[in-house]
C-alpha cells in the first residue's frame, strides 16, 4: 500500500496532510487518486466512511493548485442531494485547502437567505459544493456561470435519482464546459445509476473499493423481531436505558413520528432531538452542532440525516423502520463505525417485513444476528398478532382495539357489562333506557298524528283514474300518449321492434329515411 507522498500532490497539501494525520489513503483513495489526476470519468462506490471525499477532492486540489484555471469560476462543482451532505464535503474542501488561501470554497443549498449566498457568488470561488434546485436558481438569475468548468462530480448519486434530481442534473451538465471531467461517487452503484453515466461520462472508469475484513467487522448488526409498534416502543426504551450508548441516531420513515419519538422519549428523561425536512436550516444545524457538543444523547431522524452527518462519538444506530429501499440501509448504519471505530447497527423488524430483511442481509453479504430481551420475547412466527396499534406517542399509547372513553379511561381488554352507564356530559341515561324527547311522549307503535285527515295504516292512496289539474289542457294521468310537436312517428317500424312507441329524435320525418338504421337513412338522402 502506498503513502500519500507516492502522488506527487503539492508541496502545500501535503502539509496539510501531515497536520491532520492523514498518512496511508484508504482504498478508494488508493484507486481513484490515480485516475482522477489522469483526467479519467470515474464511476466509483465504496462503504460510507470510507473516504470518499478526500478521492475527489484531494486530487482536485493539486489540480487547481498546479495548473492555475483561465478565466473566472467556478472551476469545480461538487452536485451532493441533501444540505448536511454539502456542508460537510465544503468542510473537506477547506480543511485541505488550509495552505492554498487562493483557492476558495462557496457551498450553497435551500432552506436560507439568497443575500449571503449572492455575496459569496460575487468573489467567483474556483469550488462550489450545492445541491441541484438551489444552485439552478442562482444559475437563471445570471450568478453562476460553468462555462470554464473543469470538474464535475456527483456525490452520492444513487441518492440524487431517488431524490428525483435527475432533470436538474441534465440541465446543470447541458449548461457547463462540454470538456470537462465528471466524476461519479456514491456508497451503492446500481442499475439506475448506469443510463445517466451513459449521458454524462464520457468512456468512464469503473471502480469498485474492496470492503476490507476490519471494515466488515467494525459495525455489528443486530436484529430484534417485534409484533407492532407498542412492542417496538418497549425494547427501544429498555435498550436505552440498559445498554451503554454513547450517542445514538434513530431512523424512523416519517417525520411525524420523528416528532412523537422525540416527545416520547423526552418525557421519559432520555436527551433527544428531532432531524428532518420540515426545519429550516438554522435549525438543522443547531441540532447537529449540540449533537457534536454532547448535548443530545439520541437524534431522532428521517433519512434526510442518513447521508452527510459525520460525527464520530455516534456509538449506535437504531433503524425503528425499516428503509424502503435496502441501499438506504447502508447509508444509515454508515453514520457508526467511521474512519476505522467500532459501531452497532440495531434493526427493528415486524414478522411481515422479513422479505426487507432478506433483501437487506443479501446486499450486506453478512446476515443480522437475531437477539431477544427477555420477557419481551415476540409471538411465535405464524401467530396472529394481537392488533394492530396507531404510531401516535402524543399523550399515553393505546393499543388499535381499545376504545376510547369519554371522560375516565377504560383498560385494554376490560369489557363493558350490560346496562353499565355511559359517561356523557350532562345527564347520564342508563342503557336501554327510551330517550326523552321534547313534547309529548308517543308509545311505541302509536300512529303519529298529522295535520287533516288521518288514514288508517296500510290504507292505499288513491291515484288511478284521479284527474291531475294543471294551467293549460287536462289529460288522464295514465294511459294517455304525450303529444308531440310535428308529426307524429315510429323509431322503427320493424314489427315486434321495443322501440316502437320510442320519442322520435327528429321532429319531422326525414325524407328518404328507411328506419332500418340512422346510417343508412342518411346515405340514401345523399
Amino acid at each position: 500500500m502506498s503513502d500519500f507522498l507516492s502522488y506527487g500532490f503539492d508541496e502545500r497539501i501535503t502539509k496539510t496532510l501531515k497536520e491532520i494525520g492523514f498518512n496511508i489513503p484508504t482504498a478508494i483513495q488508493e484507486l481513484a487518486i490515480p485516475q482522477v489526476l489522469n483526467g479519467s470519468d470515474i464511476i466509483a462506490s465504496a462503504k460510507t466512511g470510507t473516504g470518499k471525499t478526500g478521492a475527489f477532492m484531494l486530487p482536485i486540489l493539486h489540480l487547481l493548485a498546479s495548473e492555475p484555471a483561465k478565466g473566472k469560476g467556478p472551476h469545480v462543482l461538487v452536485l451532493v442531494p441533501t444540505r448536511e451532505l454539502a456542508l460537510q464535503v465544503a468542510m473537506e474542501s477547506q480543511k485541505f485547502s488550509k495552505h492554498l488561501p487562493h483557492i476558495k470554497t462557496t457551498c450553497i443549498f435551500g432552506g436560507v437567505p439568497y443575500p449571503a449566498q449572492k455575496k459569496a457568488l460575487a468573489s467567483k470561488p474556483d469550488i462550489i459544493v450545492a445541491t441541484p434546485g438551489r444552485l439552478i436558481d442562482h444559475m437563471e438569475q445570471g450568478l453562476v456561470n460553468l462555462s470554464h468548468l473543469k470538474v464535475l462530480v456527483l456525490d452520492e448519486a444513487d441518492r440524487m435519482l431517488d431524490m428525483g434530481f435527475i432533470d436538474p442534473i441534465e440541465q446543470i451538465a447541458a449548461a457547463s464546459n462540454k470538456s470537462r471531467q465528471t466524476l461519479l461517487f456514491s456508497a451503492t452503484i446500481d442499475k439506475r445509476v448506469l443510463p445517466i453515466s451513459k449521458k454524462l461520462l464520457k468512456d468512464p472508469f469503473e471502480i469498485k473499493a474492496p470492503e476490507t475484513a476490519a471494515e466488515k467487522t467494525c459495525i455489528t448488526q443486530l436484529l430484534y423481531y417485534v409484533d407492532n409498534i407498542d412492542h417496538k416502543t418497549r425494547i427501544l426504551e429498555h435498550l436505552l436505558e440498559n445498554t451503554k450508548m454513547d450517542q445514538t441516531i434513530l431512523f424512523t420513515s416519517t417525520k411525524r413520528l420523528a416528532d412523537d419519538l422525540t416527545h416520547h422519549l423526552l418525557k421519559k428523561g432520555i436527551p433527544s432531538s428531532a432531524l428532518h425536512g420540515d426545519m429550516n436550516q438554522r435549525q438543522r444545524t443547531r441540532t447537529i452542532d449540540r449533537m457534536r457538543k454532547g448535548d443530545v444523547n439520541v437524534l431522532v431522524a428521517t433519512d434526510v440525516a442518513a447521508r452527510g452527518i459525520d460525527i464520530s462519538s455516534i456509538s449506535h444506530v437504531i433503524n425503528f423502520d425499516l428503509p424502503h429501499n435496502p441501499e438506504d440501509f447502508v447509508h444509515r448504519i454508515g453514520r457508526t463505525g467511521r474512519a476505522g471505530a467500532t459501531g452497532v447497527a440495531i434493526t427493528f423488524a415486524t414478522r411481515r417485513e422479513e422479505p426487507w430483511v432478506v433483501k437487506i442481509n443479501r446486499l450486506m453479504g453478512t446476515p443480522m444476528q437475531v437477539q431477544t430481551v427477555e420477557g419481551m420475547e415476540p409471538q411465535a412466527k405464524g401467530s396472529k398478532p394481537s392488533g394492530g396499534e396507531k404510531r401516535s406517542f402524543s399523550g399515553e399509547k393505546r393499543p388499535f382495539r381499545e376504545k376510547r372513553q369519554f371522560g375516565e379511561k377504560r383498560q385494554f381488554g376490560e369489557k363493558r357489562s350490560f346496562g353499565e352507564k355511559r359517561e356523557f356530559s350532562g345527564e347520564r341515561r342508563p342503557f336501554g333506557e327510551k330517550r326523552e324527547f321534547s313534547g309529548e311522549k308517543r308509545p311505541f307503535g302509536e300512529k303519529r298524528e298529522f295535520s287533516g285527515e288521518k288514514r288508517p295504516f296500510g290504507e292505499k292512496r288513491e291515484f288511478s283514474g284521479e284527474k291531475r289539474e294543471f294551467s293549460g289542457e287536462k289529460r288522464e294521468f295514465f294511459g294517455e300518449k304525450r303529444k308531440f310537436y310535428g308529426e307524429k312517428r315510429d323509431f322503427n317500424d320493424t314489427p315486434g321492434s321495443k322501440n316502437k312507441f320510442k320519442k322520435p329524435f327528429f321532429k319531422k320525418k326525414r325524407e328518404g329515411f328507411s328506419g332500418a338504421s340512422r346510417r343508412s337513412g342518411f346515405a340514401s338522402s345523399r
